[in-house]
C-alpha cells in the first residue's frame, strides 16, 4: 500500500495506469468486492489522460503565442503574449513534476502541438490581417525544440 501512495505523490499518471490495469486484473480474475471495475479503472485512467490533455494545451498555449511573438509586426500584445508564455511553462513545470512519466513523449508533443499552435496563430493573426504568403510559409516552416518550448528562450523582437 506504501507503494501505491508513494507512486500516486510521485507521479500522478503512472499511478493511474497501474491502478486501472489492476481493476482490470481484479474483475478478469472474478474479485467478489461489488465494485464497477470496469468503469472504475475507465475513470481512473480518464484522470491519468486529463493530466496529458493539460500538458497539451499548455504546450499548444506556448507555441501559439511564441510564433506570434516570433511573426507579428504588431507592437502592444506582446507583453500579452510574453506572460502567457511564461504562465503556460510554470503550468508545465507543475504538471511534470506531478507526473514525470509525461516527459517520455514531450518531443511527439511538441511536434504534434507546433502543428496546432501554427494553425491558431495563422487564424489569430489573419485577424488583423498580419499575414501574407511569405509569413504563411514561415509560419509553416517553423519548429520549436523541446527546450525552446519549456525553457527561458523568447524570439528576438521584429524589426520596424
Amino acid at each position: 500500500m506504501a507503494e501505491h501512495k508513494s507512486l500516486y505523490d510521485n507521479d500522478f499518471l503512472a499511478w493511474s495506469k497501474q491502478q486501472a490495469e489492476a481493476l482490470r486484473a481484479a474483475m478478469r480474475d472474478g474479485s467478489n468486492q461489488s465494485l464497477d471495475f470496469g468503469n472504475l479503472a475507465e475513470e481512473i485512467e480518464d484522470l491519468g489522460k486529463s493530466v496529458r490533455r493539460e500538458l497539451q494545451s499548455q504546450i499548444r498555449r506556448v507555441v501559439r503565442h511564441l510564433l506570434k511573438l516570433e511573426h507579428s509586426p504588431a507592437r502592444e500584445p506582446r507583453r500579452g503574449w510574453a506572460e502567457s508564455v511564461v504562465d503556460a511553462r510554470a503550468e508545465i513545470e507543475d504538471l511534470l513534476e506531478a507526473s514525470p512519466s509525461l516527459r517520455t513523449e514531450l518531443d511527439r508533443d511538441v511536434e504534434r502541438q507546433t502543428q496546432r499552435g501554427i494553425d491558431l496563430a495563422l487564424r489569430d493573426l489573419g485577424r488583423y490581417q498580419e499575414v501574407d504568403a511569405e509569413t504563411i510559409a514561415a509560419l509553416r516552416a517553423t519548429s520549436y525544440t523541446v527546450a525552446q518550448v519549456l525553457g527561458d528562450w523568447l524570439p528576438e523582437e521584429p524589426r520596424s
